[in-house]
């Protein structure tokens, strides 16, 4: 359904390190760095033909978080939710709502965790149960 998300950073380089350490526990390799036609230097992470990418703005505003907005990416296990989780917080992240693990909702049961990034951006790490 979707081909990708970006989210803004105000540094870029803190990012980077945040969401290559980060991202490396759920199998996504490390950014691509892409500078934009504007001169905005842009992380791009490719993994199963999707992407996910982190900008400075391209507007020159402050970054700004959506409220309401979450970016989920999927786990193939429960540890691998707990793991996602931890390797965030010990990388700058801040955990928040419960900790990692199952809740059982009206779509099923599944593990999850919820952290912010560096810029304050809601993440969850999730693994559905079969």
């Amino acid at each position: 359904m979707f081909s990708h998300v970006m989210v803004g950073s105000s540094d870029i380089e803190r990012s980077k390190a945040f969401y290559n350490t980060v991202l490396a526990v759920v199998g996504i390799k490390e950014a691509v760095v892409n500078v934009n036609a504007t001169g905005q230097t842009r992380l791009l992470y490719l993994h199963g033909g999707m992407m996910f990418g982190v900008t400075e703005p391209i507007n020159g505003e402050p970054v700004t978080v959506s409220n309401g907005a979450t970016l989920g990416f999927l786990c193939d296990s429960p540890e691998q939710v707990k793991a996602f989780h931890d390797v965030a917080v010990a990388n700058r992240g801040t955990s928040i709502e419960n900790p990692p693990g199952l809740r059982d909702t009206s779509t099923g049961k599944k593990h999850l965790c919820y952290f912010l990034d560096p810029d304050g951006h809601k993440i969850c790490g999730m693994y559905r149960c079969p």
